[in-house]
């Protein structure tokens, strides 16, 4: 068992129920913009509305909302455009309406002005999942049983439909107050301004029939103690239901595990303990009966639609399980929180003993989660050798957080899991035993050795060290095929002797894939490195892009410079986890440094050099504030200089990212240092 039987457990319930019953019963009402590039992005919070609406202007226009509810969407697509177009929200308000069959629906109304030079024509309205949006959108296809056909009413189109298994779906309508709606009859729908000065005006309506969340107040959400960043404080308000926290939006309007944890823990200090729970708890409800982190869920129409394929009925949520650095995510994270954010044990023990939605406890639900961490650890710590250590599932090219086909450059087995959160695991597992959380047994009294073991053997086996003149010899080349100037980089990498730093993955043959990585950021948060590995951390780290991962509007989170040219190509700036910048690598970078530079064991040497590392780091955060909760973004290099591109808005770029995105917000609970306050991205105020 788990979970010891504390005497106070009736205690415990009742300072459970105090704490729910201690929240405001209503949230505040939520509005706020987001620009970014050619991307006019506006949300809504208020009661059962909650609602991200897209303006696209440039010449691939178009118009969605996206719904927390149900993770639904609706959008509008049209064709490109001969001249670029230009959206103009003028306002937004919520909006509720009944069905055909009078069931109620939520969403907003905005209006609008659109200047198009030529006319505009409707390619395309795609309503229901916003999974089925995100694969239209890079995809131009969605399934056949989704189809919505439009229904023209004097200068109004409108697309609606129920659900696929009935119940209330979604509804999209456009209606032109000035400029001309023509087509129908089998001619495409064209929209056309009356006069080159004259721009389209019109009037938006966006709804869904899926079962709203239950958004926070805001003091119920945040502490005193968090930043005042009024960007990240809405985007974090928006994203966050008692329910569960979403991982971004527009597109993943949902739950994600390791999203969830992450943002936990890294704002931890500045989250009211309540909220903290209430994501713990969404990630215990969603577990594995082994004990894995669900990744992500289909939910809503996308469960029907996955139902379906299998000849089941319903809508009940399904669960992917693929991912593997969640599971070693869990134990960390929850060490962290009961250990030493809780408000006392009292606290922690009430929260061990809430029952979750299936009856089971929170503690049993970690206990099979730490079972399974024990269970994959044991081989490794037996046969030190690189095939015991914890790969991808097999027929997955994905597992942990650099998600997509070409994140790990081909590598099976990732240096973050294995390297850093496995041993974390193992010793957050120690750590609860110890402090009475975790009960004797055979197998959580050998987690402190099993973390040792991992701690100690597995890094190495990631290590990779190139001659200087090989390395000088290949950032000279990448460089130029840049259009770097590299002289800055050249100069950080010494002339002789040995460039050294941690590859990304390991092949399926334990060989180690050199693209420099800034999962290190992983290690100085949760781990506790000699000041040896500090300063060939820091080394790697922070030299200038590409000998290193810092450019002058962020750190970039792989550099395949050292890779060759094959990984090279498929990890550059238009690559999703390439030469690319990830607002929330920035905070966990800043997060471990200042985690380090607390610590009374290092040399002066090793301190100054984190000191400088933080300067460093916190002066491209600053560089980049106008983009601080998007998910990521690119560069280009111009004159000399770097310059902020949003990703997925350049030809080439993979995919697209979110303006709002949970683990992009944690800087509200990252202090900047004494020597950037005031310009920092996000200096808390003080409580």
């Amino acid at each position: 068992m788990f979970v010891r039987r504390f005497p106070s457990v009736a205690l415990s319930g009742l300072l459970a129920a105090a704490i729910l019953s201690s929240r405001p019963a209503v949230a505040e009402a939520l509005q706020f913009r987001i620009t970014e590039g050619e991307v006019e992005n506006a949300f809504y919070q208020d009661g059962p509305v909650a609602a991200h609406l897209l303006l696209s202007s440039g010449l691939q226009p178009r118009v969605l909302a996206a719904f927390p509810a149900g993770n639904s969407g609706v959008g509008i697509w049209f064709e490109p455009a001969t001249a670029p177009v230009q959206w103009h929200l003028e306002n937004m308000k919520p909006l509720a309406a009944k069905d055909a069959q009078g069931r109620p629906l939520h969403g907003i109304e905005a209006a609008a002005t659109l200047a198009a030079p030529s006319p505009l024509r409707i390619e395309d309205a795609v309503l229901g999942s916003v999974r089925v949006l995100r694969d239209y959108q890079l995809l131009r296809k969605y399934p056949s049983e989704t189809v919505a056909q439009v229904r023209r009413e004097g200068n109004t189109l409108s697309w609606s439909r129920s659900r696929l298994d009935g119940a209330p779906g979604y509804e999209i309508a456009l209606t032109v107050e000035q400029g001309r709606l023509d087509g129908g009859n089998g001619k495409p729908w064209t929209l056309g301004q009356n006069g080159a000065d004259k721009p389209l005006r019109l009037r938006l309506r966006a709804l869904t029939g899926e079962k709203p969340l239950t958004p926070f107040a805001a003091d119920a959400l945040l502490t005193r103690a968090a930043g005042d960043d009024e960007r990240s404080r809405n985007a974090l308000r928006f994203l966050s239901y008692q329910e569960k926290f979403l991982a971004g939006s527009w597109r993943f309007d949902t739950y994600f595990g390791r999203d969830t944890l992450m943002s936990l823990r890294l704002l931890l200090p500045a989250l009211q303990p309540a909220a903290v729970e209430d994501g713990l708890a969404a990630v215990l409800s969603r577990l594995a009966p082994d004990g894995q982190v669900a990744h992500e869920e289909d939910i809503g129409e996308f469960a029907v639609l996955r139902h379906r394929k299998e000849n089941r009925g319903g809508d009940a949520p399904i669960y992917d399980y693929k991912m593997i650095d969640s599971d070693v995510m869990l134990a960390p994270v929850a060490a962290a929180y009961l250990l030493d954010g809780a408000d006392g044990q009292a606290r922690a023990r009430a929260f061990l003993a809430r029952k979750l939605d299936s009856g089971e406890t929170a503690g049993a639900a970690l206990a099979r989660n730490f079972a399974l961490v024990l269970g994959h650890a044991r081989a490794f710590a037996r046969d030190p050798s690189a095939r015991n250590l914890v790969a991808l599932k097999a027929g997955e090219n994905v597992g942990e957080w650099r998600d997509s086909e070409i994140g790990l450059a081909g590598g099976r087995i990732p240096y973050d899991v294995n390297a850093i959160l496995m041993p974390a695991a193992l010793d957050a597992i120690a750590r609860l035993r110890k402090a009475g959380f975790v009960a004797e047994s055979a197998d959580t009294a050998s987690a402190a050795e099993l973390a040792s073991v991992w701690a100690r053997r597995a890094p190495p086996l990631f290590q990779v060290k190139l001659p200087a003149t090989v390395a000088r010899a290949e950032v000279a080349k990448y460089a130029k095929a840049q259009g770097i100037d590299a002289a800055a980089a050249l100069a950080s990498l010494p002339q002789s002797g040995e460039v050294a730093f941690n590859a990304l993955s390991l092949d399926a043959q334990g060989k180690p894939i050199p693209v420099l990585n800034s999962d290190d950021g992983f290690a100085l948060l949760f781990g506790r490195p000699d000041a040896a590995q500090l300063d060939a951390t820091l080394a790697a780290i922070f030299r200038p892009f590409p000998a290193g991962l810092m450019t002058g509007v962020g750190m970039v989170v792989a550099d395949a410079a050292y890779a060759g040219d094959d990984i090279q190509k498929l990890l550059g700036r238009n690559a999703y986890h390439g030469a690319v910048v990830w607002s929330w690598q920035q905070a966990l970078m800043a997060a471990g440094l200042a985690r380090q530079l607390q610590r009374q064991d290092l040399p002066g040497s090793t301190l100054a050099a984190l000191r400088k590392a933080q300067q460093e780091l916190w002066q491209v955060i600053r560089a980049s504030r106008k983009m601080s909760t998007s998910e990521l973004w690119s560069w280009n290099y111009v004159d000399g200089h770097y310059v902020m591109s949003p990703f997925g808005q350049g030809k080439n770029d993979a995919d697209e990212s979110n303006a709002a995105q949970l683990w992009s917000t944690v800087y509200l609970a990252i202090p900047a240092p004494a020597q950037a306050a005031g310009s920092g991205a996000a200096a808390p105020q003080k409580p």
